[in-house]
């Protein structure tokens, strides 16, 4: 596969891999590329030696959340040069690995697990640190919000808790930094 005419999508069923890969979508044509989402499964370390690896519902698994996920994006209208793969592999090593040479990566900002309040993702923040071509997260406007909702209408004396519920000002804060991460 040629890697400089594809828009690699990060792919996990999350709504802002759909997302990423409606926008990779709209994206490709301007970079003169297609669409390649990448879907990635692994079979949990910890459970290696208790119990015998089901290889196979693990990848169907991963079959069918990709599946999902384009059906979800695209409807009937899936595009014509979209392509897609299953990779087993940790997500962020094989992302990076898929998007070697690409014209773009693109993944969600939060995927399913991790922990509510983080800016980024540990797959989104290990693409932007270690893919070699460009990197786009994307944010959908739920989690956005979620995230950052102390920040609507607050005003700097405003309190917000942090992830124990703990209030805390935030006196460092200015409007540059409140409108640059919107």
């Amino acid at each position: 596969m040629d890697a400089e005419g594809k828009v690699v999508v990060g792919v996990d069923g999350s709504d802002s891999s759909v997302e990423a890969l409606r926008l990779g979508a709209r994206l490709a044509p301007g970079l003169g590329a297609r669409v390649h989402a990448v879907a990635c499964w692994h079979f949990p370390e910890m459970y290696a030696g208790y119990i015998p690896p089901d290889f196979e519902a693990f990848e169907a698994s991963a079959a069918k959340i990709l599946a999902q996920s384009i059906e979800k994006a695209f409807g009937p209208d899936v595009p014509e040069t979209l392509t897609s793969e299953l990779v087993r592999g940790p997500a962020p090593a094989k992302l990076v690995e898929a998007a070697a040479g690409a014209a773009m990566l693109v993944v969600g900002r939060r995927g399913h697990g991790g922990f509510m309040g983080l800016h980024l993702g540990s797959v989104s923040t290990a693409c932007v640190a270690h893919a070699e071509c460009p990197v786009l997260v994307v944010h959908t406007k739920d989690d956005h919000e979620r995230t950052h909702r102390f920040r609507r209408g607050a005003s700097s004396k405003d309190a917000h808790k942090d992830a124990h519920g703990d209030a805390h000002k935030d006196p460092g804060r200015d409007a540059s930094v409140d409108t640059a991460t919107r």
